[in-house]
């Protein structure tokens, strides 16, 4: 009796400990279910990077640096220039006052706010490219300003959760020999399409569309620009600018400090206006 006692118990203990409660397989079900297909996928992800993809018409990778050949001025985004509105206006007649008068009208650049698109592109600082099948990684010399390219088929982000930014959210796409990015998501504060100059704002509601084309055998790259914020200009703002190889410089780190950089001279300026 008491040997058959002991196996029933034997046999009870075996049951609650070996046999997994419903909970506990939901549990392991949880851990090895595999991620849903359309979960997203990092740009330096291996599995990303290792998709099959058409071969690029051309490689961006290098240092590139804004053609001014014949016109030191050619790195502005300048005229012919479309109708500006009212409240662009208001800027560009504070900023041809302040030139008249010797001074910078709203330096923020100088004050270390960042460049962003597309003057970034353009300023006299040589820029790095770095193209993978899934992205163009740019860096510039001017701040070592970020700037991302995606090219592995991912749409814009959602407008009710984007994180605005001064270089806004490219995406790009080929068509035959050309790369075409579309950017948008920009900040619209402290943002100039011209700084120097006719003090230009930028808004929200830039949108800037790029054609690439590799010309010149490689050694150069034209870049035709076509720009719309209808905060601030009506129609189309287009504008083409050509970039210069270089191979005898790198990239060096750049920090902005206000009042203690010697590469922008104008952050120890008395001549801005706030």
């Amino acid at each position: 009796m008491h040997v058959r006692i002991a196996a029933v118990i034997a046999c009870l203990v075996a049951c609650v400990l070996g046999a997994p409660t419903s909970a506990q397989t939901q549990a392991r079900a949880s851990r090895t279910q595999a991620a849903p297909p359309d979960t997203p996928l990092s740009a330096l992800a291996p599995s990303n990077l290792a998709k099959r993809r058409p071969k690029p018409p051309f490689d961006l990778t290098g240092n590139w640096f804004i053609d001014t050949t014949g016109n030191p001025e050619a790195w502005r985004f300048g005229a012919p220039y479309p109708a500006f509105t009212p409240a662009a206006q208001v800027h560009i007649d504070a900023s041809r006052k302040a030139t008249a008068e010797g001074k910078v009208y709203r330096d923020d650049i100088g004050q270390c706010w960042p460049a962003g698109l597309p003057l970034i592109m353009t300023r006299y600082w040589p820029i790095a490219m770095i193209q993978l099948p899934t992205a163009i990684y740019m860096v510039s010399g001017f701040m070592n300003s970020t700037r991302i390219v995606y090219l592995d088929g991912r749409a814009h982000t959602d407008p009710d959760i984007v994180v605005r930014t001064f270089n806004g959210e490219s995406i790009g796409r080929w068509e035959g020999e050309t790369l075409v990015i579309d950017t948008q998501y920009f900040r619209g504060d402290h943002h100039w399409m011209d700084q120097g100059g006719l003090g230009i704002p930028a808004g929200e509601a830039l949108h800037i569309v790029e054609r690439v084309r590799m010309v010149n055998g490689g050694r150069q790259l034209e870049i035709a620009y076509t720009m719309t914020d209808p905060e601030h200009w009506a129609g189309e703002w287009s504008s083409t600018k050509r970039f210069n190889r270089v191979d005898d410089v790198d990239i060096q780190e750049v920090e902005c400090l206000p009042d203690l950089n010697e590469h922008l001279q104008s952050t120890t300026s008395k001549t801005q206006v706030k």
